[in-house]
C-alpha cells in the first residue's frame, strides 16, 4: 500500500540543520519506499531552500537526489526572507495558491499526510 505525504520544512537551515537534515531524509525514505510523496519549504524554511540550493552547501546532493520531490516554496515567505530570488534561479517554483502563500490545505485536499520539520 503507498501512502500519501506532504513534508513542509519550516525551519531555518542557519538555526538547525538537523531538522532541515531530517525532513529531507524522512522524504527519501518515503520515496525509497515508493510512496508518493511531495516537499515544500514554507515560513523559514525558504531560507533553507535558498542555502541548500548552494552547490557548495553540505546537503546540496540530497537536494538534488530529491529535486523531483519538491513542490517549491512559498512565494509569499521566500519574498519576506529575501531569498525569491536564488530559490528561482535553481529552479523552484515559487508556491502561491493560498493569497500568495502555498497552501498547505491543498495538500490535505489531495490525501496527503502532513509532517513538518
Amino acid at each position: 500500500m503507498s501512502t500519501a505525504v506532504a513534508i513542509v520544512i519550516l525551519t531555518d537551515i542557519a538555526h538547525d540543520m538537523a531538522a532541515v537534515y531530517r525532513g529531507l531524509d524522512t522524504a527519501r525514505e518515503f520515496a525509497d519506499a515508493g510512496d508518493d510523496v511531495t516537499i515544500v519549504f514554507d515560513g523559514s524554511g525558504t531560507e533553507s531552500l535558498a542555502a541548500l540550493s548552494a552547490p557548495d552547501h553540505t546537503l546540496h546532493p540530497l537536494l538534488e537526489a530529491l529535486r523531483d520531490k519538491v513542490r517549491g516554496a512559498c512565494g509569499y515567505c521566500a519574498k519576506a526572507h529575501k531569498v525569491a530570488d536564488p530559490i528561482v534561479a535553481a529552479g523552484f517554483p515559487l508556491l502561491t495558491d493560498n493569497r500568495g502563500h502555498a497552501s498547505i490545505r491543498a495538500l490535505v485536499v489531495e490525501g496527503r499526510q502532513v509532517l513538518t520539520f
